[in-house]
């Protein structure tokens, strides 16, 4: 598998991060097309913090895609490999032979 799963996280992670952005960038519309309310239009959460949430929500899944899985094993997972396999070994000599 190219990716693990820690990446996916980090992806779901990243594309929730970009909806949230464009759900708070929504909005600001009037009933009267008339009217012109650019205190709503122009406002800090649409201007600045949406985008700024949009932007970071890329990076992050950027990020999640190009991060490298983990590759071999640890310290701990080599020593739980080599107790099993020694403990397969005893189970193969107490078999008898066919």
């Amino acid at each position: 598998m190219a990716l693990s799963r820690e990446n996916f996280k980090y992806i779901i992670v990243g594309c929730v991060i970009v909806i949230v952005g464009f759900i708070l960038m929504s909005g600001g519309g009037t009933e009267d097309p008339t009217q012109f309310n650019e205190e709503e239009l122009f406002s800090f959460r649409r201007i600045t913090l949406a985008p700024f949430l949009v932007m970071l929500g890329y990076g992050v899944v950027l990020f999640g895609i190009l991060k490298r899985p983990k590759k071999g094993t640890t310290i701990e997972n080599s020593e739980i490999i080599e107790e099993s396999v020694a403990e397969n070994e005893d189970i193969r000599d107490d078999m008898p032979n066919n």
